[in-house]
């Protein structure tokens, strides 16, 4: 859009068994090469893209709900709520919202468009793809120090044959999400129970 401040939005970790998910919003100053879905990407690489957007943007914001929040509300409204979060914490107001994916709730009085894929498509939404994944994993590593036991330093969360192995074997911990697949099931009681 000409003469017109753009952010573009995303979030990593919707469909992680444990953690926070964590959103970014990105106002770019210029293009940046190799921007693209932080997915596609090497951590090296997004790990260098990322030096590059915070040194360059005209302004960003990360923000993550918590796996608390999460089973309270639902992931897609915690994602949601994540970007809103970025959203606020910017230093420019912009006059658009590109969001990636098919879902999001107006902010304040700021135009939205959802793009399914967008992190493919517009270097504001894959610049915060890339802050969102890497600000996620760093998040993860941490976590990781203290139950080790999952190898979220590895897996980050997700639900690799490794981490459901470890659930099994060991239960789940209060950074797991009650609300989501094997972790649903153990944290469910029986009558018996």
């Amino acid at each position: 859009m000409p003469n017109k401040i753009e952010v573009g939005c995303d979030e990593a970790g919707r469909g992680c068994l444990a953690g926070p998910v964590v959103a970014a919003a990105v106002i770019l100053a210029k293009p940046i090469a190799g921007l693209d879905d932080s997915k596609k990407l090497s951590e090296s690489k997004r790990n260098a893209l990322a030096k590059t957007i915070k040194e360059t943007a005209l302004c960003y914001g990360i923000a993550s709900v918590s796996p608390e929040r999460i089973d309270e509300i639902n992931i897609l409204q915690a994602s949601i709520e994540a970007m809103h979060l970025a959203l606020k914490s910017l230093k420019i107001k912009p006059d658009h919202i590109l969001v990636d994916g098919n879902k999001f709730n107006p902010f304040e009085t700021i135009p939205h468009t959802c793009v399914i894929k967008g992190d493919g498509i517009y270097q504001s939404i894959a610049a915060a793809s890339i802050l969102a994944k890497t600000a996620r994993d760093i998040y993860m590593k941490d976590l990781h120090s203290h139950y080790p036991v999952y190898q979220w330093n590895v897996n980050k969360g997700y639900p690799t044959k490794a981490h459901l192995l470890a659930i099994k074997n060991h239960g789940y911990c209060p950074a797991h999400r009650t609300t989501f697949g094997i972790v649903k099931q153990m944290a469910q009681k029986t009558l018996f129970d």
